[in-house]
């Protein structure tokens, strides 16, 4: 969730008095007319893939170092790839 988000939460949380966060979402979803919601955001979808232990533990590191998910570095890490021609391992026309 955007820092940003969670900010609002906070802030509507202190403004209509609620002792808790959950009862922010709770509200907001009650109130949610889910019939005309449109969202702007592209589609997503879950992949599975296989990293080696190494890269794994690498990513693990590195996610809770950076305070972000592991999925996070995985999408900046692809939105970033250039792949190089002679990178092509693996695969044979």
């Amino acid at each position: 969730m955007p820092v940003s988000l969670i900010a609002k939460i906070d802030a509507n949380q202190k403004k209509y008095g609620f002792r808790f966060t959950s009862e922010v979402v709770r509200e907001a979803v009650a109130s949610f007319d889910i019939d005309r919601c449109v969202s702007a955001g592209e589609p997503h979808r879950q992949i599975s893939v296989r990293l080696p232990a190494e890269m794994k533990t690498k990513l693990t590191k590195a996610a809770k170092k950076k305070k972000v998910s592991i999925g996070e570095i995985l999408r900046l890490a692809l939105e970033s790839y250039a792949p190089k021609a002679a990178a092509k391992k693996g695969r044979r026309s």
